[in-house]
């Protein structure tokens, strides 16, 4: 029998790359902090549900699917979607159902575009919404802030609850900032209720003729956005799990705030034993902002990429460096993915030990994706294959069942109707197959004008003719 081999991973918590030592191998456990749906996601939001979903795979290939739980969060209430409710609203409906009626649609958005990524679904989806005060659940929000202020580490004032951050001797050991660095990341508001200027709010008072709200024993209000993980986190995974995983940008202050409360209100001494974030996202060497003109949601992107150039090119950067998109590197993703499917199909069963170990070492992507272009020109299609799909790239066999034509675009396409080229290119192809080359003839010259390059093929291991279309230099 094949050893396993010993998984890695760097822990934000200790600064070092250590050993996983899961709490119980047959109940792995993670938890990794999803979209506020506000609004439809942009591109830097898909770093780490890609980063993370190849974990969760590994997860899987290591301890068996049935044996790992998936937990990624749907922050459906904070004052920007209160605020976009508002607005919306008719007074015809209670305003949560305003609220609900917004973040479905804009969560639905969410969940396509990162199943068109080629995410697996996790194990579970809660909305922050159904865990407020929720009795079915093992525990929720209100009961976690009761236990805080029962334990002496939150304290209530005029209609907020809020955390004593003093109370809390190891407060700070995962973000290992200065104070004054602390104060300023935070952008802690300044209240005269509050005991000291770290104390971060738990629950807020809402007015009910503009803001919704759940009744609770500190009047009607709504929950910060910090508690939602901690409830959400202990009612599906328990008080201490395996890996909390999520953005760079959330180290300090959201999940130094869930330890914080977690390991208050439960007693316990970690909330999870290993945290892992990725780096930033830049585009073409800028910060990504509306104000640049450089602001991409997921939708945008892949109106013009296929989703696995999308993921390629957020695989080829180690997850804790930052990563520069580019067209360049779309383009260069692009060529790679097609260099990969003119490989011959192969059967199941690959034993791709290289390439696993170079996952288990910290996820280390860019050595994996050196392994598998080593599988290809070696032939080693079996292994190749098993590795892709652990990727969570299409196989040749995967895009063969999913469409004849590939679309393979080498830029941003700037107007062209991609659905309306294909279809031409479909049309063309069946043409061809009836030896109509007039007609075939036609349709190419056609897309020439419009500016649409098509180069055709053959399937390598089907012989069935294939076209693949580009956008003309």
């Amino acid at each position: 029998m094949a050893e396993t081999p010993k998984l890695r991973l760097y822990n934000t918590l200790t600064r070092t790359k250590e050993d996983f030592v899961p709490l119980d191998p047959a109940n792995v456990r993670m938890y990794v902090c999803g979209p506020t749906v506000y609004d439809f996601a942009h591109i830097g939001n898909a770093r780490p549900v890609i980063i993370f979903d190849v974990l969760f795979r590994l997860l899987r290939h290591l301890y068996g699917e049935k044996h790992v739980t998936y937990v990624r969060n749907v922050t459906d209430i904070d004052d920007k979607i209160n605020q976009r409710a508002f607005d919306r609203w008719t007074r015809k409906r209670p305003l949560l159902d305003e609220v609900k009626a917004l973040t479905d649609i804009t969560a639905a958005q969410y969940e396509a575009d990162v199943a068109a990524l080629g995410n697996l679904p996790p194990t579970h989806a809660p909305r922050a919404t159904d865990f407020v005060c929720n009795g079915s659940q093992p525990t929720d929000m209100v009961r976690v802030i009761g236990r805080l202020v029962d334990r002496g580490f939150a304290y209530a004032a005029e209609g907020h609850v809020l955390f004593h951050v003093p109370s809390m001797s190891a407060y700070g050991r995962l973000s290992r900032r200065p104070l004054d660095d602390m104060i300023a990341g935070a952008r802690v508001e300044v209240a005269p209720y509050k005991k000291d200027p770290m104390d971060f709010v738990l629950w807020k008072p809402s007015d009910p003729a503009t803001e919704p709200g759940w009744d609770s024993p500190w009047g009607f209000g709504r929950p910060g956005w910090h508690i939602e993980c901690s409830a959400m986190a202990g009612a599906l995974l328990g008080q201490t799990f395996d890996i909390h995983a999520g953005g760079i940008d959330l180290i300090f202050p959201h999940h130094e705030n869930e330890i914080a409360q977690t390991c208050c209100a439960f007693g316990v001494d970690k909330m999870a034993s290993v945290w892992m974030h990725n780096g930033f996202l830049q585009v073409e060497g800028q910060k990504m902002s509306k104000s640049a003109g450089n602001f991409f949601t997921i939708q945008d992107v892949l109106k013009d990429w296929p989703g696995e150039v999308v993921r390629l090119n957020m695989l080829k950067t180690h997850y804790r460096q930052p990563i520069d998109w580019t067209v360049r590197g779309l383009e260069e993703s692009r060529k790679t993915l097609d260099e990969f499917h003119t490989n011959g199909s192969a059967p199941e069963g690959g034993s791709p030990k290289e390439f696993i170990d170079a996952l288990a070492d910290d996820l280390n992507l860019p050595k994996a994706l050196a392994v598998l272009h080593r599988y290809r020109k070696e032939e080693r299609y079996a292994d190749f294959n098993s590795a892709i799909q652990l990727l969570g790239l299409p196989t040749v066999a995967d895009l063969r069942g999913r469409a004849t034509i590939r679309f393979r675009a080498s830029g941003v396409l700037t107007g062209v109707d991609s659905d309306s080229v294909e279809q031409s290119v479909s049309k063309r192809l069946a043409a061809r197959r009836a030896k109509n080359f007039a007609e075939s003839d036609r349709i190419r010259d056609e897309l020439l004008a419009m500016g649409i390059q098509l180069k055709d093929g053959k399937d390598p291991v089907t012989g069935e003719p294939v076209t693949t279309w580009e956008v003309k230099r």
